[in-house]
């Protein structure tokens, strides 16, 4: 699959929108794979277009991870609609709806999901999905009812600048807190000087999601060359 191709989700025989799941990198036989979120609004039924800032963000990040050597697979969402939209929350219906078909071309590959703002929340709420093992969350939303509990088993990243006005720096500092209290493995990073839309200090927050990916990668390679030494000294 071209990076132009998608995997298009039909919700009826109107014409409703569509959420779109792009591979950027597909790498069907990646041992990591990585979905990529988008922002957006607390409630909007409008329709998700491709040159949204908020979905073009992350089309530049998800492009900047595709660059990753070895075998990770990078795949970004495009939701059917711009909005939250409590209590359906839509972005979450859609992002279980593409960890279904990441998980079908990849049965047994690892996945990781990196989300901005509503996006970020989305991927938290998600972690304890089948397959996901790891949560990248930039400059996430997040309201103080949100649970920490599916992040059980779940590696966590939680950047934020410190100059965000729209969702709050220390929302994120607090949730991961509550994460480390309840025993789980999240941490917390700040972006001095940035914003919300991630331009101000952008390599930075680039680095930060791309070593984040990098070091699951490369741990998920030891972890196969472990499992082929093994493997091989009990045919000895």
């Amino acid at each position: 699959m071209r990076d132009h191709e998608a995997v298009e989700r039909v919700l009826s025989r109107d014409r409703r929108p569509r959420a779109v799941l792009r591979g950027i990198r597909p790498s069907p036989e990646a041992d990591v794979a990585v979905l990529v979120v988008h922002g957006g609004r607390s409630r909007s039924a409008e329709p998700m277009r491709p040159w949204r800032l908020a979905y073009l963000r992350m089309w530049w990040l998800a492009r900047r991870l595709g660059r990753e050597r070895g075998g990770t697979a990078v795949w970004l969402l495009r939701n059917r609609l711009r909005g939250w939209n409590e209590p359906e929350r839509d972005p979450v219906v859609d992002a279980r709806w593409a960890l279904r078909e990441i998980r079908r071309r990849l049965p047994r590959a690892r996945i990781v999901l990196v989300g901005h703002s509503m996006g970020a929340r989305a991927c938290l709420l998600l972690a304890d999905e089948p397959g996901v093992r790891d949560v990248c969350a930039l400059s996430p939303w997040i309201e103080p009812s949100d649970p920490v509990e599916q992040l059980a088993g779940t590696e966590v990243l939680i950047v934020h600048g410190d100059h965000d006005g729209v969702t709050s720096p220390h929302a994120s500092a607090e949730y991961a807190r509550r994460a480390d209290r309840a025993g789980h493995a999240a941490r917390y990073r700040v972006v001095p000087g940035s914003g919300h839309a991630m331009l101000r200090r952008h390599r930075e927050w680039t680095r930060l999601a791309r070593e984040f990916v990098a070091e699951i990668r490369d741990s998920a390679g030891e972890h196969q060359s472990s499992g082929v030494k093994t493997h091989l000294g009990d045919q000895s």
